[in-house]
């Protein structure tokens, strides 16, 4: 089940082409601005995303901009510009493909299959390091300063998304809903939890200190 995130501040079509894009088995997340689309992204698990040119709070090229800065998750841009110095900006910023306003559902859905199989037919980093750590993304493993390090399965998760944007900072809802896929709930400490556990078995390799407490925030990695 491929999850989509749509970007489109117009309402009747953000919720038509979700309403379609479920009825084919997909999961749609919907944004109506820019900024609130790239909380949905640095949430996680997004597979493609569907983003308007013009957006308010964040304009769709910006949004492409910080995407492309760390992922190569497909981007199909759409607009009711049909100037081909339009087209060849955005896809020079890094979107994978252009459609045109109005569309049909139908051809997008065809787009959308096409960019899932190119991205499903590019092999993905075996690996992810950060300092002394090395994540084995295939095997779901971790080892600090040459340890190796047993983390469960969601702390292993949230090891992930700690150390594929070091520099960003993650509350605690940001984490959950990352880690878990559903909605978190007010007041909940399983996160601070896990944080603690993971710190626990890091102790030994010395790099514990790795992951900073944001306090009245979240969570980020030492720089």
């Amino acid at each position: 089940m491929p999850h989509i995130l749509i970007v489109e501040d117009d309402t009747d079509i953000n919720n038509s082409t979700a309403e379609y894009l479920r009825r084919q088995g997909c999961l749609c997340s919907q944004a109506f601005s820019g900024t609130e689309g790239r909380l949905l992204w640095q949430a996680g698990g997004i597979d493609l995303l569907l983003v308007d040119r013009m957006l308010p709070g964040m304009s769709g090229s910006e949004l492409i901009t910080e995407i492309r800065r760390s992922s190569r998750t497909p981007v199909i841009v759409l607009s009711a510009r049909t100037e081909l110095s339009g087209k060849v900006e955005l896809l020079g910023l890094g979107a994978d493909d252009y459609l045109t306003k109005p569309y049909q559902l139908e051809e997008l859905w065809a787009r959308i299959l096409v960019q899932l199989r190119h991205a499903s037919a590019v092999p993905a980093e075996a690996s992810l390091r950060y300092r002394d750590w090395v994540l084995n993304l295939e095997e779901r493993t971790l080892t600090a300063a040459g340890q190796p390090v047993p983390l469960t399965a969601h702390e292993f998760r949230i090891v992930e998304l700690l150390a594929g944007r070091p520099k960003r900072v993650f509350t605690k809802q940001q984490i959950y809903e990352a880690v878990w896929q559903e909605e978190y709930a007010v007041e909940d400490k399983t996160i601070a939890v896990h944080i603690s556990n993971i710190r626990a078995k890091l102790r030994a390799s010395g790099t514990d200190r790795y992951i900073q407490t944001v306090w009245g925030i979240g969570f980020k990695l030492a720089e």
